[in-house]
């Protein structure tokens, strides 16, 4: 280690992150042995931290601190709170949906891996609060909504968990609940949830019909929520190779998110599990369907417009965006581009517990390789040699 002894200043700065110092990569070799880890992974983890501090994503100190701040002490369910005996009032219902969007929002920022144990958990835990208290009609219909939310969350969680929770099963009830509340919106959000899953997981057909039936659903509904059903068609359209279907049904959802955010007034759609829907998120399907549809000149573009604004602390979403971008670069023979964009991906999503982000990485592995030649793609899949997150999503148990 001749030449390159630390000092003990030197790790005060890497333990504490002074100056944002991190080891040099000539120390690397010699803190492996130390440290008895791989020296690929301390690699990996320089890069992710660089990568993290160069775009200005913070992580949370844990999960734990996310779930904090997003569920207030006014968000707690509380059945004896309102009368006496096992009586539900109507400040519990909404107690419970003021939950549900606390979740909803860790959600922006935790991965499945995160999150699955906690929404899991408080889906059974409204599921008992319905079904062993007595409540009014309005009330129940209330709690229903309140677990038809839930339930769609905790399904599309689990997709992003690694099989730690079946989203079948977790969908199924949402759907259930939604119709018994007669939230037609809310039963479509899920069938569209459970198809867009289904058919990005390989059972197309089936995936294709769930899309169909919430687009049968929506009818009538609130024009945003139409806009998000319409996105999720054009998508299992793309996947099933109709590529008429999937444009035409593309600019429908476009010009829906844009009639919505023109519409809006004070008495716009209370329903909250559809604030993310807007044009950005829009241009990003956009984006992703001009991509599997081999068409990068639009692709690009849009996904560039959108990353350059896109909030860093989603910093799963930031990265997925990302991915879309690597292969739309990639398609459009702009391979040094696309080993940049990767490169920024890969920074992001190491140690980040999520399915889909595993997939996308393994995605884009895969074509980058096919450009190994490119010297910059080449010092790309050098530096991230194994799938970045197959660490976080091995070895958890199922729920």
């Amino acid at each position: 280690m001749s030449g390159f002894t630390p000092t003990r200043t030197d790790v005060w700065r890497w333990e504490s992150e002074c100056e944002g110092r991190t080891p040099g990569p000539q120390y690397l070799p010699y803190l492996a042995v130390v440290l008895e880890v791989d020296e690929a992974a301390l690699r990996r983890a320089r890069a992710a931290t660089k990568a993290a501090r160069k775009l200005k994503i913070i992580a949370p100190v844990s999960p734990a601190e996310v779930l904090a701040s997003v569920l207030t002490e006014d968000t707690g369910l509380s059945p004896l709170g309102t009368t006496t005996g096992n009586t539900v009032g109507a400040s519990d219902a909404e107690g419970l949906l003021r939950r549900v969007h606390g979740l909803r929002l860790a959600d922006d920022v935790l991965a499945g891996g995160d999150l699955v144990e906690t929404v899991v958990r408080e889906l059974k835990r409204s599921v008992t609060l319905y079904n062993n208290s007595s409540h009014s009609e309005a009330v129940g219909r209330r709690l229903l909504t309140g677990i038809g939310e839930l339930a769609q969350l905790a399904g599309w969680v689990a997709t992003d968990a690694g099989g730690r929770a079946d989203p079948n099963r977790l969908f199924q009830i949402g759907v259930d609940a939604a119709r018994q509340a007669g939230d037609a919106a809310l039963a479509s959000h899920l069938l569209g949830s459970w198809g867009y899953w289904l058919a990005n997981t390989g059972d197309l057909k089936r995936g294709v019909e769930l899309v169909r039936a919430a687009d049968q659903e929506v009818r009538g509904g609130p024009v945003r929520a139409r806009s998000l059903t319409s996105a999720r068609l054009a998508w299992v359209h793309c996947l099933a190779g109709d590529q008429r279907a999937a444009l035409t049904a593309m600019d429908t959802a476009m010009d829906q998110v844009d009639a919505a955010d023109e519409e809006m007034t004070a008495d716009a759609d209370p329903r909250k599990w559809l604030y993310w829907v807007n044009r950005d998120e829009q241009e990003v399907m956009q984006a992703r369907v001009c991509t599997q549809l081999h068409r990068p000149l639009r692709a690009v573009p849009l996904l560039r417009k959108v990353l350059a604004s896109y909030d860093a602390s989603h910093a799963r979403e930031y990265a997925l965006y990302n991915s879309w971008e690597v292969v739309a670069l990639l398609d459009a023979n702009e391979p040094e581009a696309a080993a940049a964009s990767a490169d920024r991906m890969f920074g992001v999503l190491a140690g980040i517990p999520s399915a889909r982000a595993l997939d996308r990485s393994n995605v884009v592995v895969s074509a980058l390789r096919r450009h190994r030649q490119v010297p910059e793609v080449e010092d790309v899949l050098a530096r991230w040699t194994a799938p970045v997150l197959a660490d976080g999503l091995a070895d958890t148990p199922a729920l």
